[in-house]
């Protein structure tokens, strides 16, 4: 279970100075100090204020980044703070995100007790958990939808008791299609009566074609009780936790600030074997991508850098750092579906087998966009491989002759 953060956590140190000395730009600047350590980031923040910033701008980077909770609370108690009209629109984004994350809680409160009753075993993990968790105020972090991790064969019954709820899956499928993407996907989102996505079930961290093969039946066994709400669930343990974190955000390029924040939190907690999780990353073949989640948590937000992970013996791993931190400050487009996005996929695991059956498994393995895009019938269903590589190949602009 985590704790309270201690002030101090002598296992790591910083590779760097920290960061707020270089401003980026003022809005973008401003957001990283209000993530920062309290007195030098109000310093910087107070600052900035003074220099001038575009408000709408500010506001956008607040919503892209997860961060309007921690915005509002900085700025409403900085000295010479925002305009008051600046401030009221982040006061009014904050009260929208506090009702949404009220309502998630206690649909999450609701679902877990339903599923228990029912004789199932979830993980809820992110969202409220997370919130609770790392920083004690259910309202300072932004979440959309919750996150539950459940065995594979229990699937089947865990859609039954959400349908019983009124959640219906958002993705329908042949048998033959599902049964194929219980192998090769990872998720099914639900729907509600308040919206679409709400739910995410999961039997895996990421589909089968990223090749990080997480063993679910482990993290069932090391897992921790919390409390939420006076209602006591299970939970990943600090160290599985801090794993699943550092692969969602490198899924995502890392393009949201929030990732990186909840990164640097977890890891003052006292319950983690820094040598052990080390190992553990080698061991999956993410080690290097760990690496850049905690250079960029460094070098954005003055994070202190685990010395077991060993930046400084991985050059790759900090020249991709580098480059994702430029993407991340300039507001680059990142699209998980260009031939950029693959490669940095590659480039993010040190391991040769790990690169070369991720390059195997995203060119053979067909997802709902082949079994929707063609209706084959059931004898045919291997010829999806055939269909996954041409739209693979036409979406990365390989010519295909039709002659």
């Amino acid at each position: 279970m985590i704790s309270p953060l201690p002030q101090s956590v002598p296992s790591r140190k910083p590779i760097q100075d920290f960061p707020y000395s270089s401003v980026f730009n003022p809005e973008f600047d401003l957001i990283l100090a209000c993530c920062g350590e309290e007195e030098r980031g109000s310093s910087r923040a107070q600052q900035i204020l003074q220099d001038g910033l575009d408000p709408e701008r500010l506001l956008q980077l607040g919503q892209q980044h997860g961060l309007v909770p921690l915005l509002y609370r900085k700025l409403s108690r900085a000295t010479a703070g925002p305009p008051s009209s600046l401030l009221e629109s982040i006061r009014r984004q904050d009260e929208i995100n506090a009702h949404r994350t009220l309502w998630l809680t206690r649909e999450l409160l609701h679902i877990h007790k339903a599923l228990t009753a029912s004789g199932l075993e979830v993980l809820p993990y992110k969202g409220p958990i997370l919130a609770q968790c790392l920083y004690g105020n259910l309202g300072i972090r932004q979440f959309s939808d919750l996150d539950l991790l459940v065995r594979p064969r229990d699937l089947p019954n865990v859609k039954a008791a959400l349908a019983e709820l009124g959640y219906k899956p958002g993705l329908h499928l042949t048998k033959t299609a599902e049964r194929a993407y219980l192998r090769s996907g990872y998720e099914y989102a639900f729907d509600g009566a308040h919206g679409r996505n709400l739910v995410e079930i999961k039997w895996q961290i990421l589909p089968r074609f990223y090749s990080i093969s997480f063993d679910v039946d482990d993290f069932f066994r090391r897992a921790v009780v919390v409390t939420l709400a006076g209602q006591t669930m299970r939970t990943l343990c600090d160290q599985d936790l801090l794993l699943v974190l550092c692969v969602h955000a490198a899924k995502h390029g890392w393009m949201q600030l929030s990732w990186l924040c909840d990164i640097a939190a977890l890891a003052q907690s006292p319950f983690l074997d820094w040598n052990a999780l080390a190992a553990d990353a080698a061991r999956l073949g993410i080690r290097r991508l760990v690496t850049v989640s905690f250079v960029l948590a460094q070098r954005l937000l003055g994070a202190s850098f685990p010395a077991q992970l060993g930046a400084h013996e991985d050059s790759a791993a900090t020249d991709i750092a580098q480059k994702v931190l430029r993407l991340i400050v300039d507001d680059e487009e990142f699209d998980p579906e260009s031939t950029a996005y693959f490669r940095l996929m590659m480039r993010l695991r040190e391991r040769l087998r790990d690169r070369a059956s991720f390059l195997w498994r995203l060119c053979v393995t067909p997802s709902a966009g082949e079994w929707s895009a063609i209706r084959l019938p059931g004898p045919l269903f291997p010829l999806y491989r055939i269909v996954r590589i041409f739209r693979l190949a036409k979406r990365i602009g390989f010519p295909i002759s039709r002659t």
